[in-house]
């Protein structure tokens, strides 16, 4: 082929390729700009500015719109949410206040009949009446705080706490229901750090405790240890008490979940749920390991480092 048939090849195709180079250059050009308009629009969202502007039919523009009417749903939602929480919290409150006086008076009532001189065959429906009695004031404090918690009334407040002063805390609670039942309770010091709220995981862990005191028999004996992980700081509730048969390992945090050795004991079915719930909260959990006849171990692990964002707490329980 002659030269001058190479030159007109030439001479069509540098302007093809000049008109691909500008107009890729215009769409990337107008990529970058739409993808800087976008990034604007989500942060005036994040920090509550936006605003729709300059309303022209474009697709960009109709995805303000419609950003802008999701902001506006969500917000609602949101203020909805507040004030639903608020009316609960108003409700626990309420409920809470106004079955303490009953409650206590059920008690001092009951208490009262106990010092009185009684046909044999009418103290023990006393002593019904102040069990309970007790019952039901342990059942409605437990409700009141499982109703705060599930509500996002009470916000827990993680921060690095010594598992030192945890355990202190619990050995001074629980020693003493230990020996009046005739157990051992053997608390073992630890010098590790880890990171929850020290009021409400000395709650789930007492509930541990405490389950583990009620179901071992007398002469038994329970202990309380903690050892680190890489993630996680796990402390062990133990005892050679009846035991859990494997099929209830799932149920046995059900709320108001009682198992088929819990008989005559003492209970309502929400301690372990509680527990659970606050572990949940603040980034740990709880397993168990057990079988029938050969004991118990619930062990609560409890992260070391922060996992979920503090928030405003309510400490009125």
């Amino acid at each position: 082929m002659s030269t001058a048939y190479y030159l007109y090849l030439l001479w069509l195709i540098i302007p093809l390729a000049l008109a691909v180079l500008i107009w890729g250059s215009f769409y990337v050009w107008r990529g970058r700009k739409t993808m800087a308009v976008l990034e604007t629009m989500l942060d005036q969202a994040i920090d509550g500015t936006f605003k729709p502007q300059n309303y022209d039919e474009s697709q960009l523009s109709r995805l303000s719109l419609k950003l802008w009417q999701f902001l506006n749903a969500s917000d609602l939602s949101r203020k909805n949410i507040d004030a639903d929480r608020a009316r609960i919290k108003t409700l626990i409150g309420d409920i809470s206040h106004q079955t303490k006086t009953p409650i206590a008076n059920i008690a001092l009532y009951s208490q009262l009949l106990q010092e009185q001189e009684l046909p044999a065959e009418v103290r023990p429906l006393v002593g019904e009446i102040v069990g309970q009695g007790e019952k039901l004031g342990f059942l409605i404090e437990s409700l009141v705080k499982l109703s705060r918690l599930e509500s996002g009334v009470i916000s827990l407040l993680p921060e690095e706490n010594n598992l030192a002063q945890l355990l202190a805390n619990i050995e001074r609670a629980y020693i003493s229901r230990a020996g009046v039942k005739g157990l051992s309770l053997q608390v073992r010091p630890v010098a590790l750090k880890a990171w929850f709220d020290m009021k409400w995981t000395a709650e789930a862990l007492g509930n541990l405790v405490d389950n583990a005191i009620k179901y071992t028999p007398v002469g038994g004996k329970v202990t309380v240890t903690a050892r680190e992980y890489e993630m996680f700081c796990r402390v062990d509730v133990a005892d050679n008490g009846v035991g859990i048969d494997e099929e209830e390992h799932a149920k046995i945090f059900s709320r108001f979940y009682r198992g088929a050795e819990a008989g005559n004991t003492p209970g309502v079915g929400v301690g372990l749920y509680l527990a659970r719930q606050i572990a949940a909260a603040q980034g740990g959990y709880i397993r168990l390991h057990s079988q029938r006849n050969q004991g118990s171990v619930f062990s609560l692990y409890l992260p070391r480092e922060p996992r979920t964002a503090p928030g405003k707490s309510d400490k009125s329980v």
